[in-house]
């Protein structure tokens, strides 16, 4: 009995699934599926769960979120990201505290896991829309995310 209700399953989602074809392609006169990428540039949007590159937002006084806690180092699978930091003292607190010197992206060596993005405990990291990332030497691709002269946000913790 469990054979004949396989068949039946699979004829069923293959009807479905011709059948969701079958009405992109009776749509497609009115160029509901092409998008005609080059030329449309400036209204290009795309989807929200794209993973284009990793990015660390700064606000206007130049102040991010990442306190250097390196788990987004740990969590990369290839080691894609290396976050450079050194000690020093806080002159609010006079406690030694870590102070993130660079944090270091190489995007040509990202598979877009998004595993730091999900181990990062502040949020200090995120994707981008960004994917023109074509260019003719390797070591362009490696980027510091943290803009020169930032810092972090004031409340935010280990």
């Amino acid at each position: 009995m469990g054979y004949f209700s396989d068949i039946y399953k699979g004829i069923k989602t293959l009807l479905t699934g011709m059948s969701i074809t079958g009405k992109y392609f009776l749509k497609s006169r009115k160029g509901a599926i092409t998008q005609e990428y080059p030329d449309n540039r400036a209204t290009l949007k795309m989807f929200e769960r794209f993973r284009g590159e990793v990015v660390m937002p700064h606000d206007e006084n130049n102040e991010h979120q990442c306190t250097g806690c390196q788990k987004c180092e740990i969590a990369c699978p290839n080691g894609s990201i290396e976050i450079i930091w050194d000690r020093g003292i806080d002159e609010a607190t006079g406690k030694k505290k870590k102070f993130i010197d660079k944090h270091v992206y190489h995007l040509g060596l990202c598979t877009m896991c998004g595993l730091c993005i999900e181990a990062c405990p502040t949020d200090a990291i995120v994707w981008a829309q960004n994917f023109e990332n074509s260019v003719y030497d390797r070591s362009q691709l490696t980027k510091v995310l943290n803009r020169p002269g930032s810092k972090v946000k004031d409340g935010i913790e280990d």
